[in-house]
């Protein structure tokens, strides 16, 4: 797992990566042998770091619901926007990627689980994660 601070260029090259994102063909297990490259941050902050990044294909994820409570004096939240673990989370399980601990520190992880659990195909308890891209503000 490598952590990138915007704007600090990533040096590796992401050819064989797609990028966590709200537009693109759904994530599935035949993206399993590439890299996942997650952008963190505010909605605003996304958005200035989306144009570095073009050339990494798109993937979206299925429907899952936040438990996350949001709330923005400023933007209206994407229906279909998660906190960066929940969308770490659901990308693992789709990838067939460790879990093991990844919402283990995560407020809302019993919530989160029981709300996506058939979703996710998940068990309560189950959480971790390796081989990622995240590039954070």
């Amino acid at each position: 797992m490598v952590f990138v601070t915007f704007p600090d260029p990533v040096t590796v090259d992401l050819g064989n990566y797609v990028r966590l994102g709200l537009e693109g063909p759904e994530l599935s297990s035949a993206d399993a042998g590439r890299g996942l490259l997650l952008l963190d941050g505010s909605w605003r902050l996304a958005a200035r770091m989306e144009p570095f990044y073009r050339q990494v294909p798109v993937r979206t994820l299925p429907v899952i619901r936040t438990a996350y409570p949001r709330k923005s004096s400023l933007f209206a939240d994407p229906e279909a926007g998660l906190a960066t673990v929940e969308a770490l989370y659901a990308a693992f399980r789709i990838l067939g990627r460790p879990t093991t601990g990844l919402l283990d520190h995560y407020r809302w992880k019993d919530t989160f689980l029981a709300l996506n659990c058939g979703t996710l195909n998940v068990e309560r308890g189950t959480s971790g994660g390796r081989g990622l891209w995240y590039v954070e503000s």
